[in-house]
């Protein structure tokens, strides 16, 4: 039997924090129900599908590019590099990684893009739903040391409410500066 890991990345989008990838191999004889795309399921859903994937995949994994990497290398290649370290750290090796989106990291296993696949492959899911549980947990981490700006609502997304911190408070070490308006902002005060 083919060894197939699902993976998927969250953080793209937001103006501060870590961009994050998971990988999942799941175990066939213990299916999960309710797998899907995590921006279509509940917090509280969520977090009761990555307990169970927790104890019942075969293996899961993260992997994560920082800020200064995604400053440094843009976002695309460091969400494609937070996609091969998640691969990597599986405690096993699996034959075909299945990827969330139209592009693959440089593997040297076999890989295939997957528009969508998030809400189609149930292994991307699983990946989609670990990738954003812990993503979550990180940004409300950083709520307690950074309080001013919401991190733990908006997850660093660019809200009006952070813009308006941003505007209020000034950037912060986990803002993206390469981010169009963190580098304004930047360009402002610099």
């Amino acid at each position: 039997m083919t060894i197939i890991a699902g993976v998927d990345e969250v953080g793209r989008g937001p103006l501060a924090g870590p961009v994050l990838a998971a990988a999942v191999i799941l175990n066939n004889r213990k299916p999960i129900e309710g797998l899907r795309d995590s921006k279509k399921l509940t917090d509280k859903k969520r977090e009761e599908l990555a307990h169970l994937i927790k104890q019942q995949a075969r293996c899961w994994a993260i992997g994560i590019a920082s800020v200064p990497e995604i400053d440094s290398v843009n976002i695309l290649n460091a969400s494609l590099l937070a996609m091969k370290r998640a691969i990597e750290n599986l405690s096993l090796t699996p034959k075909l990684a299945l990827i969330d989106g139209n592009r693959c990291p440089n593997l040297i296993i076999k890989s295939e893009a997957i528009i969508g696949g998030d809400d189609l492959i149930a292994e991307i899911s699983a990946a989609s739903i670990i990738a954003k549980v812990a993503r979550d947990k990180i940004m409300s981490y950083f709520d307690k040391s950074y309080p001013d700006f919401g991190f733990g609502q908006h997850k660093g997304y660019g809200t009006q409410k952070h813009l308006l911190a941003l505007q209020k408070h000034g950037v912060t070490p986990l803002h993206r500066k390469s981010f169009a308006p963190v580098k304004a902002l930047c360009l402002e005060v610099g």
